[in-house]
């Protein structure tokens, strides 16, 4: 059934995080250490698609993975680009807040 606001798909969300720990090289009890979880179960959860991370787990894994909570997120409401992206020369999406993370290191 199809609703009138967007919702968010559990399982491409958690493939999206299990992309994320790739691109890291974190292991789900590297997550379960930094999120200060009690069991790993959680973070198989997520990647299985069973549940979503809460809100705060979802903040925190932002930080972990240096991307925004909508870059972790996958839903079916159309992505919008926000005032403070833009698009380097590769076509690729960045923040404002990257962009002056690498003025700052090239400096």
């Amino acid at each position: 059934m199809k609703t009138n606001y967007p919702t968010i798909d559990r399982k491409k969300t958690g493939q999206r995080i299990k992309e994320y720990m790739l691109m890291e090289s974190l292991t789900a009890e590297d997550v379960r250490q930094f999120l200060g979880l009690g069991s790993v179960q959680s973070v198989y959860h997520w990647l299985e698609g069973k549940s979503l991370p809460s809100l705060d787990n979802l903040y925190a894994l932002s930080q972990l993975f240096d991307v925004i909570v909508d870059d972790i997120i996958c839903g079916d409401r159309e992505k919008r680009r926000f005032p403070w992206e833009t698009t380097d020369p590769q076509g690729i999406r960045v923040s404002y807040y990257q962009l002056c993370l690498q003025c700052a290191h090239a400096a």
